[in-house]
């Protein structure tokens, strides 16, 4: 494994790692997501560079533009909470009093 696959993956690892263990904030899930997606994305833009494969160059720029598609998403759901709650803490949504 070169040190570039090593540094992906440790990315996306620590990025999932931290989606799970700090669940405090909504910014915060939102930020770890879009850390993973970002390695995700990094990581298939440089796989058709290492493979010689031109017909895979338009799969990271479809990916970027679903990550942008779920940041805005998250970002509506942030602000739509925080006016509704008062706060972004993930411990007071609760989706059986919607």
């Amino acid at each position: 494994m070169s040190l570039m696959h090593l540094s992906f993956y440790s990315a996306f690892t620590l990025s999932s790692l931290g989606l799970a263990f700090h669940r405090t904030h909504l910014i915060s899930a939102l930020l770890c997501l879009e850390s993973m997606m970002l390695s995700m994305y990094i990581a298939l833009a440089l796989w058709p560079v290492e493979n010689q494969a031109t017909s895979f160059t338009l799969m990271p720029v479809l990916m970027l533009a679903f990550s942008a598609c779920e940041a805005g998403t998250g970002l509506a759901m942030l602000v739509a909470s925080t006016r509704t709650h008062g706060s972004d803490h993930l411990h007071n949504l609760n989706l059986l009093q919607c």
